[in-house]
């Protein structure tokens, strides 16, 4: 791989999941509850009969291609994501989906905005800005799982 190709890609401690076309990263230090989300993500958007699938779980790969930015799960654990308490999962997976928004958990301790007027701001990976939301230990996996499609939505809708 070229030093070109190095620069627009990475390797991060994160979780991914597509709901409809849209992929979402979600991103925070360990047992700050990305897994949890990412399964209520999937669950939620299942319920509303949307294609809901898993892209990685503890490592996702970005890649920035054509002024887009690609998620993709390890090879090696592909289908799998960790539920506390009870182990590993085997979940339908997808293997690359475009990033459409991100998601930080804040670390223990830290606080967001309780009632921000709109999405968190944006980020940007690789030079691609992204919307952002953030979320501390104020809320549960299901409520942040239906802000962040809410949100989606009113993304998707704006374009």
């Amino acid at each position: 791989m070229s030093a070109a190709a190095d620069d627009r890609s990475q390797n991060v401690h994160a979780t991914a999941v597509v709901i409809g076309e849209a992929g979402i990263l979600i991103r925070g230090r360990s047992g700050r509850g990305k897994s949890a989300l990412a399964l209520a993500l999937i669950d939620l958007g299942e319920e509303r009969r949307l294609f809901s699938r898993l892209i990685g779980d503890d490592r996702v790969a970005l890649e920035v291609c054509g002024g887009r930015v690609l998620l993709s799960g390890a090879p090696k654990t592909l289908s799998l994501i960790e539920r506390r308490g009870y182990g590993l999962e085997k979940r339908a997976f997808e293997r690359t989906a475009v990033a459409r928004f991100v998601v930080d958990l804040l670390d223990q301790g830290e606080t967001a905005a309780r009632m921000p007027e709109a999405v968190d701001g944006t980020v940007a990976l690789g030079g691609v800005r992204l919307p952002r939301l953030v979320f501390d230990d104020s809320s549960r996996p299901c409520e942040r799982a239906r802000a962040v499609l809410a949100a989606l939505v009113a993304e998707m809708t704006a374009l």
